[in-house]
């Protein structure tokens, strides 16, 4: 396939890409910039394009004659820039590359949502109405980057609604790291501040492929998935984590041993994906 990846220079579009071209695909990377020059060229190369999410006729442009959409490119955070301009660039930028595909005639469509979607991290006391989470928790996002990752994903049900032939992921991942051991450092670094995002995190590895499973995969429509890693960063054991830090969320699956506070059964079913347990 000829596959378009908007945030193509972020830390997972550079993964994704790699993964991609070694997956034998095709791959245009979009970006506000161009990349750095390699100091050597891999034998398979993606194709770059400058452009801009915020401007429909440049997503238009840049990704005409391609397969299937993977829609990276965001603010990552509330932090950095103004709330306005964090949750107006994102809703905006993805509703651009859903209206794009939906107009080139492009069905096949994965966007990167977040955990946050729900609220979480970013929240100033997160609520959560039981553990393990899955896509059916409600939302009670309140910060400007959870709010806009939610919108994703009412948009996206809307293109489905309207556009019965695409096929839309939405992908919440969490934190992105190369391995485990960087998680397990982090995590002790922040402290207190893991309670608000459950102390889990995904390799960037596994968003990569979960990304490639999402337009391949076959299933109607647009779902929701969560995509981290199936076990807490953590020492302690999870249900002593829930026990002593959320004493009120009723537990109604599995948190044996060190098992994430995600549900990720859903990606499993429907994309045959499930993260790594290292």
């Amino acid at each position: 396939m000829r596959i378009a990846v908007t945030g193509g220079s972020g830390d997972l579009g550079r993964n994704l890409v790699a993964y991609l071209l070694e997956q034998g695909h095709a791959v245009v990377s979009i970006d506000r910039a161009l990349p750095p020059m390699p100091t050597t060229w891999p034998a398979r190369r993606a194709e770059h394009m400058v452009a801009d999410t915020r401007d429909f006729g440049q997503i238009v442009a840049a990704i005409r004659g391609c397969d299937a959409l993977i829609h990276l490119a965001a603010h990552r955070s509330p932090g950095g820039s103004p709330d306005t301009v964090v949750y107006t660039e994102n809703t905006a930028g993805s509703y651009n590359a859903l209206s794009a595909a939906a107009t080139l005639g492009i069905t096949r469509v994965c966007l990167a949502s977040s955990i946050n979607a729900i609220g979480g991290a970013f929240s100033r006391a997160p609520r959560y109405d039981y553990f393990p989470l899955d896509e059916q928790h409600p939302t009670y996002a309140e910060d400007p980057y959870s709010l806009s990752k939610w919108v994703l994903e009412q948009q996206a049900d809307a293109f489905a609604r309207r556009y019965e032939q695409m096929r839309i992921a939405s992908l919440r991942f969490h934190w992105l790291v190369e391995s485990r051991q960087q998680a397990v450092e982090r995590t002790a670094y922040f402290g207190p501040g893991g309670v608000r995002h459950l102390w889990a995190y995904t390799l960037l590895a596994e968003a990569s492929r979960a990304c490639l499973l999402a337009i391949t995969a076959d299933f109607q429509g647009h779902e929701v998935f969560y995509i981290a890693a199936p076990n807490t960063a953590m020492a302690e054991p999870s249900l002593d984590l829930a026990r002593q830090h959320y004493a009120d969320v009723p537990v109604r699956g599995d948190l044996s041993d060190h098992r994430s506070f995600f549900d990720c059964s859903k990606a499993e079913r429907l994309l045959g994906w499930s993260h790594s347990s290292e």
